[in-house]
């Protein structure tokens, strides 16, 4: 079995202003940066084996902030970025509705079973190679949302209606178990 605790970044700049970030890079806001240094109190105590985060610039920042000063092997994975929005990278948020594109892609971007084909291929990945081992991933909203529909048996649907951002549940890691 491998357990998995989950992150999700701090707060960015596009967060802020109601842009629908996506594969952009995108930087942590002041707010983000003081979310990641207080997660990194909250959770020292707790022992990984190692983290993996996405690619993008967000998630690796609050990544470094999260685990800063402690001897943990950060690894970045491409598996776990948001999903690629295409056409609406960077526009109005209100564009990236999840909903409407669960089966079809943005615009020249990917859907959500795209997304959760990406981490069921993670998964499988860290069934081969990390198993009986305590796994920290900090990445983004859909990575997430498709941890809960492949391990806790949801649909989309699901998913999205139990979303914390929805329910304001916001959590200092959410766990999830492969078997």
């Amino acid at each position: 079995m491998v357990e998995i605790t989950y992150f999700v970044h701090g707060t960015t700049t596009d967060n802020l202003a109601k842009k629908a970030t996506g594969w952009l890079g995108g930087e942590l806001s002041e707010k983000g940066i003081m979310q990641a240094n207080a997660l990194k109190e909250i959770i020292k105590e707790q022992y990984f084996d190692v983290v993996f985060c996405s690619d993008l610039k967000r998630a690796v920042d609050s990544a470094k902030i999260d685990f800063s000063g402690r001897n943990i092997k950060l690894i970045q994975d491409a598996r776990l970025r948001e999903c690629n929005y295409g056409d609406y990278n960077g526009k109005d948020d209100k564009l990236a509705d999840y909903h409407a594109h669960i089966e079809q892609s943005f615009p020249n971007g990917e859907s959500m079973l795209d997304v959760e084909a990406r981490i069921s291929n993670f998964i499988d990945f860290l069934k081969q190679n990390y198993d009986n081992k305590k796994i920290a991933i900090v990445a983004h909203k859909a990575p997430q949302l498709a941890l809960d529909v492949i391990l806790n048996n949801m649909s989309w649907q699901q998913a999205l209606a139990n979303d914390w951002r929805i329910t304001k549940n916001w959590q200092p890691g959410w766990k999830y178990y492969v078997n």
